[in-house]
């Protein structure tokens, strides 16, 4: 796009904001931001971004899970199709930018082709998922798996907490279970393009406004029970005992470590839990879970069989058993060579810093990497604070985020790069 656009990009990113904000009053509980899949809330979010993408010229339709899809049509008949979007729904007392900003970008990035009069050889759909978070039902990706072809029809007898099938609850939200093969990409597909807040501090640091992401993390999680001998804490010698905790601490501090040791890994043990625990009472049983992730495999599944064996030494050495079981378990999604430098060439063209980063958290991209090329662009956020009330964005990086993105989104349609 132009540099004299650059003042329309300047007005829309007010645009951008005020429909976050905007969006960020769709909620379950007053107060707070909290949008499940299904849910009054994610509803009156969904009817708004409809409405915004028929105010811009797309037309609309709602798909069997209930993702939302705006076009942006070509005049040529059976043109592929280029995806742009991200999800609405929410963690619990969530943020206002963790997935809504993407959307919201997406239809900037509409808008501002339609003010450029810039004619696309490919349709563009904009995609508002309508369920990556699992804050309903603990699922992740229902929306862009159903799109990529991927769901598991198994989970529709899922339940919520007051015991709401699945399968209901999407009827309820104006799906079709009987039907959800139909969401599924039809036709050639050029590729997902998503963006997203950064949800870590490295950009911020830096003082650079937008990155690159060049893969999203692979993952394992590992539920872990130390089984010990409880006793008394005043009777039994140190010498003769079996200390549940004593052993997990050990695995807590050596996942620690390891991370630590490694510019390619993160491992975090987010829950530990001493069974009937008491002040006076060696802890006989712990339960605790690790996560492990980094953007190479191989480096991730090092760790997994390093911190294994670690686990289980420090129980032997207390005389304490030890159950390892792996709950789940992604390899790294590599976004697309072409997204990239799609992306990096954006970014260059405006005399901004090209910065490469890897994604620990997940996206829907990771979903739809089953059915089509992917890429990802961050834009920085403050603090690094992502999933919490506090989240926030430097506004002056908007108008670079969708200059970008509409450069980006021209070439890749135009075959080039």
């Amino acid at each position: 796009m132009a540099p004299e656009a650059d003042s329309y990009l300047t007005d829309l990113f007010r645009r951008v904001l005020a429909r976050c904000d905007a969006l960020a009053r769709c909620t379950e509980d007053p107060g707070t931001i909290t949008r499940g899949y299904g849910t009054p809330a994610l509803s009156a979010a969904m009817d708004l971004v409809e409405t915004w993408m028929r105010d811009a010229g797309l037309t609309t339709r709602r798909d069997a899970i209930g993702n939302l899809i705006g076009r942006l049509p070509t005049a040529t008949p059976h043109a592929p199709t280029l995806l742009l979007g991200s999800h609405l729904d929410s963690v619990r007392n969530a943020g206002r930018y963790d997935g809504p900003l993407g959307v919201v970008l997406a239809l900037a990035v509409a808008e501002a082709l339609r003010k450029g009069e810039v004619t696309l050889p490919v349709n563009l759909d904009l995609i508002a998922f309508a369920d990556e978070e699992g804050l309903r039902f603990h699922t992740t990706y229902l929306g862009s798996r159903a799109v990529a072809g991927t769901f598991d029809t198994a989970l529709w007898d899922r339940v919520d907490a007051q015991g709401v099938s699945l399968a209901d609850a999407c009827r309820a939200f104006g799906g079709s279970p009987d039907a959800i093969g139909t969401a599924a990409i039809g036709g050639p597909v050029i590729g997902y393009l998503e963006a997203h807040i950064e949800q870590g501090p490295a950009l911020e640091r830096e003082g650079i406004p937008l990155a690159v992401v060049t893969a999203i993390a692979g993952q394992t999680r590992v539920a872990i029970t130390v089984r010990g001998e409880p006793g008394h804490a005043g009777t039994v010698a140190m010498p003769l005992r079996h200390d549940a905790l004593a052993a997990a601490s050990a695995i807590v501090l050596a996942a620690e470590d390891l991370a630590r040791a490694s510019d390619n890994l993160l491992a975090t043990v987010g829950m530990l839990d001493v069974i009937d625990g008491a002040s006076n009472v060696i802890p006989g049983t712990v339960r605790l879970t690790l996560d492990i992730r980094s953007s190479d495999d191989a480096v991730r599944h090092r760790a997994v069989v390093h911190l294994r064996e670690v686990a289980h030494r420090a129980a032997t050495d207390r005389g304490a058993t030890i159950e390892w079981s792996i709950v789940q378990e992604n390899p790294a999604v590599p976004m697309a060579p072409n997204m990239i430098r799609a992306l990096e060439e954006a970014i260059g063209g405006r005399d901004l810093p090209v910065r490469r980063l890897a994604s620990g958290a997940g996206h829907d991209a990771v979903a739809m990497s089953a059915a089509c090329p992917v890429g990802m662009l961050f834009l920085r956020c403050r603090g690094g604070i992502s999933h919490h009330p506090d989240e926030a964005i430097y506004p002056e990086d908007l108008p670079l985020a969708i200059g970008v993105l509409t450069d980006a989104v021209i070439a890749l349609a135009k075959g080039h790069p």
